[in-house]
């Protein structure tokens, strides 16, 4: 269908965005429903994040999604925010409505759905092991808190940051335990301890990133997923691999918060499979 007038747009936004593969899946759902819209994806800098969605409202976007870094700028500016941008700190999907723009996050979602897919794997019971604390492993951590995680365990090197995420996992599971593990020397053992293992950094965005632990940091009974989807195995995952642990990267939570996104647009349930195979079309 060729855009006209009449064309609904939306839009995936980040700093930077040429990774993304948001348009593909969401731009299969438009054609195979018939709809006149169409999803674009554009660079902008956090410091102008708040000028541009206002402007995008007035333009006629129906939707809008968000991806690093701009999903704590979004939720620190806006007002409107659904319950799930309030328990993650971050808003990754925008409505606009008559009223103005709400903010809302499905991340939490489209993991919870991914890790089900991909190992069998129901949050509640898994000993998690989070490595990092920036705001992927922070939304990641907490949502698995929420949904009854036996314990969570940060491994990051930043210390406050790490510190920070481990009081707000004691103050949404009080009974759970939560710690922190800062020190390099400490952290490969750490993460042996873990069922569920969370790879929340940037580090694997790039074919020549290295592995954030070596495979002795990984067993065979641990299943470990990373929240990178732009190589099939990222260094990380290879390393798990290698030491025999089930793996999986993050094409399935972006799927599947890419349907929830698209469910809160348009208020009708997108098909699946054609998204599905779109997304691993486009996938490198």
């Amino acid at each position: 269908m060729i855009p006209g007038g009449k064309t609904r747009p939306y839009a995936v936004l980040g700093h930077p965005v040429e990774h993304t593969l948001s348009p593909a899946m969401h731009n299969a759902a438009f054609a195979t429903l018939g709809r006149d819209a169409v999803y674009l994806a554009f660079d902008v800098l956090p410091e102008h994040l708040l000028n541009v969605l206002g402007a995008m409202g007035s333009m006629g976007f129906a939707g809008v999604n968000l991806t690093v870094p701009l999903k704590e700028v979004a939720y620190r500016g806006l007002t409107d925010l659904d319950e799930s941008a309030r328990q993650a700190g971050a808003v990754n999907t925008i409505r606009f409505t008559e009223g103005g723009m709400c903010g809302h996050n499905t991340d939490g979602y489209g993991l919870l759905r991914a890790l089900e897919e991909a190992f069998g794997t129901k949050i509640n019971g898994e000993h998690l092991v989070m490595l990092g604390s920036g705001g992927a492993a922070r939304a990641a951590a907490l949502t698995c808190a929420r949904e009854g995680a036996a314990s969570v365990t940060v491994v990051a090197r930043n210390r406050e940051r790490a510190e920070t995420l481990k009081e707000e996992l004691q103050r949404v599971a009080p009974t759970m335990p939560a710690a922190a593990v800062c020190e390099p020397a400490d952290q490969p053992a750490t993460i042996r301890q873990g069922t569920l293992v969370i790879q929340g950094t940037p580090v694997g965005m790039h074919a020549e990133d290295p592995p954030l632990f070596a495979a002795d940091a990984f067993t065979e009974n641990q299943q470990v997923y990373d929240l990178i989807y732009t190589f099939p195995l990222t260094a990380t995952l290879k390393a798990a691999q290698e030491a025999g642990a089930q793996v999986a990267n993050g094409l399935g939570m972006l799927l599947h918060q890419g349907i929830r996104a698209f469910e809160i647009w348009t208020g009708e349930a997108p098909p699946i499979e054609v998204m599905r195979k779109a997304l691993e079309k486009a996938a490198p």
